[in-house]
């Protein structure tokens, strides 16, 4: 009686083959699908959605120099600043020619060469302000630990080095050149023309690195700079001889002592009230949304409570296939706010401690799939994702403990592209399970 009760809810489709079928997650034979077999199409199983906030992401060693701010009507406010330390190979001045030469050498000017690295996020058409400031703490990370992350922060100089206002052409130029201050960049040309520095440890202790930092009250982007930016010291050999100018370059030489610190004010947000990484803040309080974005180390995690129920559909079942299709939010994307082109998945424990990539049955990682058809109102504008293999592992455990599915962006740390997901009872962006299960 119980079992005919559950059958009632579904839809039964009965078929009789004569040749293989290929039912997405596993390859059904002729056998398999005879006639008293059922084949049952369930569209009701409970979909939980909920937000995220991970504790910290590892931002050191992903080669960028990530920098700006943006409003975002759903994460708030988004900036990024980023610290480095340089160096250099050569501790003089001079490099054919002999060191007597130094005493003819003269300062003629020092900035900061930022090379674009062609990402960048949000509004580039606004004007930016960046400052750079000295660093006056050793680029040291906690004990026991070799990475900075995205809630790192080292002491500066309040008393910037050096301005620039701008709009970021991140496609359309390969640098921008930020004048830095000439007492500064005086003191350092003597430190090199007297040489009182001589090794990489006396310049670190002297010079131990720089943040440039967004000042922008005005919403603007986010910006993306790559290590092959450089501190340039340009000096010259005599005042009024032409041809005797020189250049020194000191490089980002150490990608672990590179970082950026992302944070976001969500202060009126529908997630202003993200709880620790262990806790999860349920749709049903966010406007039946979850939400995604990297850098500030927000995710979505999405579960199935009642997938064990389906075992006792049959004395003998299995799922054979599941598809999960997620629609993003209508209105939250847009050429500002692309949407990814795929998501990463994980299979995580009720504390949201990640334990392992989702896999299909050939144990091959799986990722959340865009598909965008040309949708006049983009009613097809979806992720994809077969999970048959994973939830048949679910629905037969014995043990009462559930996994859940985390979807991130496939890069977290060193970008801010973010994407929000309706769950299942948002009207409009419905997430939907259609699973197919097979009675034998």
């Amino acid at each position: 009686m119980y079992k005919f009760l559950i059958l009632m809810f579904f839809s039964l489709l009965i078929f009789s083959c004569d040749s293989d079928v290929d039912a997405g997650e596993f390859v059904v034979g002729a056998d398999y699908l005879a006639l008293k077999n059922k084949m049952i199409s369930i569209d009701t199983v409970t979909i939980d959605v909920s937000t995220i906030k991970l504790d910290s992401l590892v931002t050191s060693s992903e080669s960028r120099i990530l920098v700006g701010n943006y409003d975002d009507p759903l994460f708030g406010k988004v900036r990024s600043d980023s610290y480095f330390q340089i160096s250099t190979s050569s501790f003089n001045l001079y490099s054919e020619n002999s060191d007597t030469d130094a005493t003819g050498y003269v300062f003629d000017s020092i900035a900061m060469i930022l090379r674009y690295d062609d990402y960048y996020y949000a509004d580039t058409t606004k004007v930016q302000t960046l400052n750079i400031h000295r660093v006056i703490n050793k680029f040291k990370p906690n004990a026991n630990d070799d990475s900075f992350y995205n809630n790192s922060t080292l002491d500066y100089n309040g008393t910037s080095l050096g301005t620039i206002t701008y709009k970021p052409k991140p496609i359309g130029r390969d640098s921008i050149n930020v004048k830095l201050d000439n007492e500064f960049g005086l003191e350092l040309f003597n430190k090199f023309k007297n040489n009182e520095i001589t090794t990489s440890s006396e310049f670190t202790e002297y010079l131990k690195g720089f943040v440039v930092t967004s000042s922008s009250n005005t919403s603007g982007s986010v910006v993306g700079f790559n290590l092959s930016s450089v501190l340039r010291l340009y000096y010259s050999k005599g005042k009024g001889e032409a041809g005797d100018f020189y250049n020194k370059d000191f490089t980002i030489l150490d990608a672990t002592k590179q970082f950026n610190s992302i944070s976001s004010d969500r202060t009126g947000t529908l997630i202003n009230d993200l709880p620790l990484s262990k806790m999860n803040l349920s749709s049903l309080y966010t406007g039946n949304i979850g939400f995604i974005q990297s850098g500030t180390g927000i995710v979505c995690r999405v579960d199935f409570p009642n997938i064990k129920q389906l075992k006792y559909l049959a004395d003998k079942g299995a799922i054979v296939d599941a598809k999960l299709i997620m629609k993003p939010v209508k209105n939250s994307y847009s050429k500002m706010f692309p949407l990814p082109e795929k998501l990463s998945v994980y299979v995580v424990d009720k504390l949201n401690r990640i334990k392992a990539t989702l896999t299909n049955s050939s144990g091959e990682s799986i990722v959340a799939t865009l598909n965008n058809e040309n949708d006049e109102f983009d009613e097809s504008v979806n992720y994809q994702l077969s999970l048959g293999s994973f939830l048949q592992k679910e629905m037969l455990k014995e043990s009462d403990s559930k996994s859940g599915l985390m979807f991130t962006l496939p890069t977290l740390s060193k970008i801010v592209d973010r994407v929000v997901l309706g769950d299942q009872t948002n009207k409009e962006s419905e997430m939907k399970l259609q699973i197919y299960y097979i009675t034998y």
